[in-house]
């Protein structure tokens, strides 16, 4: 049955780890030979940020680069399901919108409430300038009428409870309409936890019928919840956005290897990763 089945999606990127340190793909070549190795693995979905070309350390809004990447990436995974990252701090959001309109994916993430992003060192000390991850209603909405105007369904990120929470009321509101998603983020040090315990509470306070996932942050902590997620009936994502590290400890060299992870422990709890086919009939109701 299509219910028993667990769209993976493969988070290829993300924007602050450094590719001259860590195994991060930021080119249009990269990120489609990347892609195809999660595709190749189990993943239906892949979830991507645009870097600047030069040294790959800062997030890019250049349209033309992400038409390009998109392209490479579809042309090396036919079928799969392009997630857009949306993520800016300030009121502006011409950059995202820009490359929303410009390459129209079938989701993108909507970050739904706003963030404190923290981190401390052992000494005490900022490992960042202290910043406000700001997403206000306005500028919520500002993106839910650009996503609904390309056809784009929302993956709703929500980084606390109170975030969590929120989304009934964004409903309720008119703002929020299916078809929609939400993910959990769990392990960011200044947001929710990454415990297993915490799992049930916020899929307790979802909004009724939400098809959900769990992202999750760090390192050995996080495929615990990866498990009890798959046995609850979420959704999965993994991928050196979120973590180098397979459940062994062993570090990984590309999203390949995570990906693999992610299957093998699907099937081992009784779901199967869906195909790309799959999950659009899931995912994507009205495409």
């Amino acid at each position: 049955m299509l219910t028993d089945k667990v769209i993976i999606t493969c988070a290829l990127n993300g924007v602050l780890t450094d590719p001259a340190q860590h195994p991060v793909p930021y080119t249009p070549e990269a990120m489609a030979a990347s892609t195809k190795q999660a595709y190749d693995a189990g993943a239906a979905v892949v979830h991507i940020h645009f870097r600047e070309q030069a040294m790959g350390r800062f997030p890019s809004w250049d349209p033309e680069l992400a038409q390009e990447i998109v392209d490479a990436i579809r042309q090396a995974a036919p079928g799969i399901i392009v997630n857009l990252t949306t993520g800016v701090v300030g009121p502006d959001i011409s950059g995202p919108v820009a490359c929303l309109e410009r390459v129209r994916p079938e989701t993108a993430a909507m970050n739904a409430g706003s963030l404190n992003y923290l981190k401390t060192r052992s000494d005490g000390a900022w490992a960042w300038p202290p910043m406000l991850f700001d997403n206000p209603v306005d500028k919520i909405e500002r993106f839910l009428s650009v996503m609904a105007a390309n056809n784009i369904v929302p993956e709703c990120e929500c980084f606390d409870i109170g975030i969590v929470r929120s989304l009934s009321m964004l409903r309720a509101a008119g703002l929020l309409k299916p078809p929609y998603t939400v993910s959990l983020v769990q392990g960011v040090a200044s947001g929710m936890p990454a415990r297993k315990d915490l799992l049930p509470i916020l899929i307790d306070e979802l909004p009724a019928g939400a098809h959900w996932q769990s992202i999750v942050i760090g390192r050995s902590e996080v495929w615990p919840i990866h498990r009890l997620t798959a046995e609850l009936g979420g959704h999965l994502r993994t991928g050196v956005e979120d973590t180098f590290y397979k459940p062994d400890g062993q570090k990984v060299s590309g999203n390949g290897a995570l990906i693999e992870c992610m299957a093998q422990m699907a099937r081992e709890v009784g779901r199967e990763p869906a195909s790309c086919e799959e999950a659009r009939k899931i995912l994507l109701p009205n495409a």
